[in-house]
């Protein structure tokens, strides 16, 4: 959260001296928060990998998210492509895994804002992905420095984890293709069923999609992420809902977010319901700040919740099923296929 927190108050100075819109700081917050989990324990060749890669995302995600708002139906096949991608290039190693997951954070990001990153008198698309190009290499600076110091003057020291040599499979198509099918199966449903039942607010069924889809283990794993979803961001919304009774609005209710995002990482560890909660809790006060009636749209946006985990659920299930199975000895070594 300090990384949040810092990448937040330089992209707020940066928004006041060029004139920018409030939505450059919710990508900031987006891309900080889930670059640093990625890049805790990287290394440097990692972390000048993820500035190589994450700006130019972030500034491709802005022409995507123009696309999503002239052409639906492309946008959705493109976005779809590029989620199934990220996944399917895990099959290339940890290496691939990683730059997998740099191209995914502005895809996630794109859900989590609301609208075009600048105001109309910025609006020419080599100034919008410069400008979001400059907001991932921010986040990336801010990471770096923030960990950086943690662990030169912090009680604590993280060790990173050894690479794993890439698994031979007996099966076909590989674990990474099947997750990469079932993603896009579950993300392409989700965003036809989106816009036929929820017009303008897709993005929470196709986000509840990739959410409980992602990091797919296996049925039951889909299966237990999609309830813990779901119950988690049915609390959060009450919560929310709640806080907009209360009259709390503006800056307070700012402040509120960031207090209810260190709340869910720091609770995170012990059940993913924690941190949907946090999360549901965060994006409806952020939509209430935008001018979003929480309250109104409360019924709304738990359907478009369980339409997402059920979608994501029935991908796994029924699009070439990752399942577990016994290890079985390729060539000399030993490969659990889950």
């Amino acid at each position: 959260m300090t990384a949040v927190l810092l990448c937040w108050g330089t992209a707020l100075w940066l928004e006041g001296v060029a004139g920018l819109h409030t939505d450059v700081l919710v990508l900031a917050v987006a891309l900080s928060l889930t670059l640093s989990s990625s890049q805790r324990t990287a290394d440097t060749r990692r972390r000048l990998t993820a500035l190589g890669v994450l700006p130019v995302t972030a500034g491709a995600s802005i022409f995507l998210g123009r696309l999503l708002a002239s052409h639906y139906v492309l946008g959705a096949a493109v976005y779809t492509a590029g989620m199934a991608f990220a996944i399917w290039i895990r099959r290339y190693g940890p290496a691939a895994t990683k730059a997998g997951t740099l191209l995914a954070l502005p895809l996630v990001a794109l859900l989590v804002v609301p609208g075009p990153a600048l105001p109309p008198k910025a609006q020419s698309e080599l100034v919008t992905w410069g400008w979001s190009a400059l907001i991932g290499a921010l986040a990336c600076g801010v990471v770096w420095l923030v960990q950086g110091l943690g662990d030169r003057f912090g009680p604590w020291r993280t060790e990173p984890a050894p690479e794993q040599p890439p698994r031979r499979y007996r099966l076909h198509p590989r674990p990474s293709t099947r997750m990469a099918l079932q993603m896009a199966a579950g993300i392409a449903a989700a965003f036809a069923l989106g816009h036929l039942l929820f017009a303008d607010h897709w993005p929470w069924v196709v986000l509840t999609a990739y959410v409980a889809a992602s990091g797919n283990r296996g049925r039951t794993d889909v299966l237990r992420k999609g309830i813990e979803r779901l119950a988690g961001a049915s609390v959060g919304t009450l919560l929310a809902a709640g806080v907009e009774a209360l009259g709390i609005t503006g800056d307070a209710s700012v402040a509120l977010m960031f207090a209810v995002l260190t709340v869910a990482l720091w609770l995170r560890p012990l059940n993913y319901a924690y941190w949907a909660t946090g999360m549901t809790c965060a994006l409806a006060l952020l939509l209430g700040y935008f001018g979003q009636d929480t309250l109104h749209l409360l019924p709304t946006r738990l359907e478009g919740i369980a339409v997402g985990a059920v979608l994501s659920v029935a991908s796994a299930w029924w699009v070439l099923p990752v399942q577990r199975a016994r290890r079985q000895p390729v060539r000399g070594t030993t490969s659990p296929v889950s």
